[in-house]
């Protein structure tokens, strides 16, 4: 009851007219980029937070506006997939294997509609997930010091990439270089300056932010300017999303199914909505494929991914709100959003500030119902909007880019770090270093620094200390357990997740 108690509240909070316009503007825009090819989640809401300092948002609202984009991005993404056959992000992929092959045959609105449905119930999932294990997490938090905590963020560092990633050293590389770039300016304990080079404006080092936007929105523009993308294939005409009941039906337990691993695997950090979507498609193909139908435009194919890429998303919100840890690379952004606005995520969050949790928490069930209306009859719309060049939207990338930072410190040395920022993370992208492990060193380096010097000195320096619990011991073991297997995995040449090849992808076919 105490929980009702809070969603309602929550409600409260997200029922103001800002908000829910916030949420339905958030969720339109964040289709519209979740379906546009190559763009993704992450670059879509690390564009446009500049966008929320630029309105100068409460705290709270700019929280629900970038969290229903995020949303937003996640349906958006199977659009592409189904009519291009070219995922929006790397979670839609596995959409691609049914979705087109059933848009090829005539039966691109069924595809759709299942998809969007399937969408909203793993959504939903995820988000009675987050409303009901949050506040458990929170109570288990509470038992954790300087020692449990360290361990937790090593876990963090190497599962944010090492689970889908094909090269561990190179995740471990991004991973040192983000610590490195959080230790840059003054020593929390000794005050003395750090990798500053006598200049003053890095005294506080490098703000999450401005580093988040150049990293991925910039650099998003400099590899367009090199790759040239100004044409983009046709996707085939869809007026409207429609299925028969009984092509719903036959996929309800599909969804569930799909639903609860997709959350299971949202939890879990590091691993995020691709896990979820590649879990949740294996596993229904060996429940549902008995005549080895999926692949071929089998329903269920669609189903099953699209209800766990998204459950993963809400699930991925429950460590980066219950324990300050995020739980996929968007919720490494919504972090840095957190900490940009003096928000301190973690056990004491929900204790400080628990209007803006649960209402993040009630704006989200009511993002879920905002997608599926404007998903279902406004899928038309939101196909022609593959037709747009990205040529013709990275002017309002760079614009929104510039003047959203800006807009935070009203500093042009924050817009030259953005630049150089941005120049870092296409040079990173060249070498196929992933992005995401950077931005988690700089988040998270310096509560893991604090942490190890809090520990160390109530141990009086004895490091015995970061073992000296069960809590610790465990995350240790899930920590090698994880690391062993992504290297065991990358030696033998295989992602420790089955992802599809180019054949099964079917991203040449005609």
């Amino acid at each position: 009851m105490e929980t009702v108690g809070f969603l309602l509240n929550g409600f409260q909070e997200a029922l103001t007219p800002l908000n829910i316009f916030l949420a339905l503007v958030g969720c339109f825009i964040g289709t519209i980029i979740g379906a546009l090819p190559g763009i993704g989640p992450v670059n879509g809401v690390a564009i446009l937070i500049p966008l929320a300092f630029t309105l100068q948002l409460p705290a709270g609202s700019a929280l629900i506006l970038m969290s229903c984009v995020y949303y937003g991005c996640m349906y958006g993404g199977r659009i592409s997939s189904i009519m291009l056959n070219i995922p929006g992000d790397e979670p839609a992929m596995m959409t691609c294997l049914d979705g087109y092959p059933m848009a090829k045959s005539g039966k691109a609105p069924e595809a759709l509609a299942i998809s969007g449905i399937a969408s909203f119930v793993g959504g939903a999932t995820s988000t009675v997930g987050l409303m009901l294990f949050a506040p458990i997490l929170v109570q288990f938090a509470i038992h954790f010091g300087p020692a449990e905590y360290f361990s937790l963020y090593v876990l963090a560092f190497v599962t944010i990439g090492g689970v889908t990633g094909s090269n561990p050293a190179k995740t471990l590389l991004a991973a040192t270089i983000g610590l490195m770039l959080g230790t840059v300016g003054l020593d929390p304990q000794s005050g003395v300056a750090r990798f500053t080079f006598g200049d003053i404006h890095l005294y506080d080092g490098f703000q999450p932010i401005v580093a988040i936007v150049g990293l991925f929105a910039i650099s998003e523009v400099l590899v367009l300017l090199e790759t040239h993308h100004s044409e983009r294939t046709g996707a085939l005409p869809v007026n409207r999303a429609f299925a028969r009941w009984a092509d719903i039906k036959g996929t309800f337990g599909t969804m569930i199914r799909g639903s609860g691993v997709g959350f299971i695997a949202g939890v879990l950090p590091g691993a995020g909505a691709s896990l979820g979507s590649f879990l949740a498609y294996t596993i229904e193909r060996r429940i549902s494929d008995e005549g080895n139908t999926f692949g071929t435009g089998n329903p269920k194919g669609v189903a099953a991914p699209e209800a766990g890429n998204n459950a993963a998303a809400g699930g991925a919100l429950v460590p980066m709100l219950a324990l300050g840890v995020p739980g996929s690379g968007t919720t490494a952004v919504l972090l840095a959003l957190l900490i940009s606005l003096n928000i301190t995520p973690g056990p004491l969050l929900f204790q400080d500030q628990p209007q803006l949790v649960w209402g993040l928490i009630a704006s989200l069930f009511m993002a879920n119902v905002f997608l599926l209306l404007l998903n279902l009859p406004l899928v038309g719309v939101f196909t022609r909007m593959l037709s747009i060049p990205l040529w013709a939207l990275m002017p309002f990338v760079v614009m929104i880019s510039f003047v959203g930072v800006y807009s935070i410190s009203h500093s042009t040395f924050d817009l030259v770090v953005m630049a150089a920022f941005g120049i870092f993370g296409f040079i990173l992208r060249k070498l196929d270093i992933a992005l995401v492990p950077v931005v988690l060193g700089l988040l998270l380096g310096s509560a893991m620094e604090a942490n190890m010097r809090r520990a160390l000195a109530i141990s009086a320096g004895d490091p015995w200390i970061f073992v000296s619990s069960s809590i610790s011991i465990g995350l240790y073991v899930a920590t090698a357990l994880f690391l062993v297997a992504a290297i065991y995995m990358a030696v033998s040449n295989r992602p420790l997740i089955d992802k599809p090849n180019e054949d099964e992808k079917g991203l040449n076919a005609d």
